[in-house]
């Protein structure tokens, strides 16, 4: 019996599914465990000052603006009068929960972005040990998320990071449960929507987004009703400017170094921004650019004939990319962003986005060499500054660049590969008699047929 011909012919659901493999080498998992217990008391000492790795203070934006804004929070209200406010509502859990912890709001932010990091590496292991999937993506968790130094422990991107793990591991099983945890991702902070953009066609697309808009519109309203102003951080957006560490910044730091830009950097809304001539040009342009990369994804989703077991989060990292790179503003922080979806890319051993993953992991060095290190260099467009983010900048376009080529190959090249399944009656010998990648493939064929009518044919 042919693979395709017994996922074509009904709902996955309904797949005979050979016996569970053998539980993964202990030998890795305890590998995985050392080696994330490692790094992470490298940051927790990054954190603390044991070591240090530049003369910069990245925790006072935990110590000083988000217990700032928590203090205004719990009064029942969003911080209005500060333009530094730049997040959807549902970002006032997050600033909030510290506070239900009995330590200090730095301490207790930390610990919380400890357990949302021991949650995405739980489930990025977990992933990996399944058939045809690969604990690659674990350790690339393990190894990435320390690039980024104390950085990545004094922002709460990690916090929504590890939901969109959550969410998009989710989507082929659950996809109701996938959508959900997306959803509230989205209120989060806007981009984990974006995992939804590959999510299989029919079914699992209709529970996936109907979860997704359900979550997000319920949550706004209740946090509208709840707390004034919840919505009052869009109109910060009209006014902004190019951030300094963005893509659409570098000619202005090169005319900045030869002398020839006039304008001014300073902290506006929130972030340094550069301001002056060209800017306004500039941020057409990345808009433009933001709505033609949409436009393309679109276009890929509209004109792919077949889905694979990694088309779903390759889309997603995709999908990211393009949102990063043509944003008006990539922080550091962003980063964590790129590895946590490239680590669940790397959970499928046909992924196509292997390349690109260590683009991200290059990028991910260099962001860290730019901020802090080497960040009052940038602040003033000075040479070593200006090459290193340069490179960081031009490798994550050239990420972005592969990952959309790969991405559509993936989706259109025709399956030239003909799997055989044994008949049952063969003794498995506690082996799995249909290859990991044939099942994972198993779950994505023939979803467009109602459940109910699936049937299994031999040959």
């Amino acid at each position: 019996m042919e693979l395709a011909s017994a996922g074509r012919t009904g709902s996955t659901e309904h797949l005979a599914l050979p016996p569970a493999p053998s539980a993964p080498a202990r030998g890795a998992l305890w590998a995985l465990a050392a080696g994330w217990l490692g790094t992470r008391a490298l940051i927790v000492l990054m954190i603390v000052g044991v070591l240090r790795i530049s003369n910069t203070d990245v925790s006072t934006d935990v110590s000083v603006i988000y217990h700032g804004w928590y203090e205004v929070l719990r009064t029942g209200t969003f911080p209005l009068d500060d333009v530094t406010w730049q997040y959807p509502p549902g970002a006032a859990l997050v600033i909030l929960l510290p506070g239900l912890l009995p330590w200090s709001y730095l301490v207790s932010f930390f610990v919380i972005c400890g357990v949302f990091d021991v949650l995405a590496m739980v489930l990025l292991t977990k992933a990996g040990g399944r058939r045809g999937r690969s604990f690659t993506g674990a350790w690339l968790w393990v190894a990435g998320v320390p690039l980024l130094g104390p950085t990545v422990y004094c922002r709460y991107d990690i916090i929504v990071t590890a939901l969109t793990v959550a969410g998009l591991l989710s989507l082929l099983r659950r996809p109701a449960v996938g959508g959900t945890l997306l959803g509230l991702g989205g209120l989060l902070k806007i981009w984990p929507l974006l995992a939804l953009i590959g999510t299989p066609r029919a079914r699992r697309t209709r529970r996936s987004w109907t979860a997704a808009a359900a979550t997000a519109a319920s949550l706004g309203f209740l946090l509208t009703a709840g707390m004034n102003g919840a919505f009052d951080f869009l109109k910060f957006q009209t006014e902004r400017g190019i951030e300094i560490e963005s893509l659409g910044a570098l000619p202005v730091h090169v005319a900045r170094l030869a002398g020839s830009w006039d304008g001014q950097v300073t902290m506006n809304y929130g972030s340094v921004e550069m301001l002056g001539a060209w800017v306004p040009v500039i941020t057409k342009v990345m808009v433009g650019l933001t709505l033609l990369g949409f436009g393309w994804l679109l276009f890929w989703r509209l004109r792919a004939p077949r889905w694979q077991a990694a088309t779903a989060f390759d889309a997603a990292l995709c999908a990211l990319l393009i949102f990063t790179v043509t944003s008006r503003v990539i922080s550091p922080q962003y980063l964590v962003w790129l590895i946590g979806l490239a680590a669940v890319c790397l959970t499928v051993r046909g992924t196509s986005q292997r390349p690109v993953a260590v683009l991200i992991l290059l990028a991910t060095v260099l962001t860290t060499v730019e901020f802090p290190v080497l960040f009052g260099q940038v602040y003033r467009s000075q040479l070593w500054g200006v090459l290193v983010l340069s490179a960081r900048n031009l490798l994550l376009l050239a990420a972005t660049l592969i990952s959309c080529r790969r991405l559509w190959l993936s989706t259109r090249r025709p399956d030239s590969t003909r799997t055989v399944v044994l008949p049952q009656t063969e003794p498995a010998a506690g082996y799995p008699v249909r290859p990991g990648i044939a099942y994972e493939q198993a779950l994505l064929d023939g979803l467009d047929q109602p459940v109910g009518r699936a049937t299994t044919q031999a040959s």
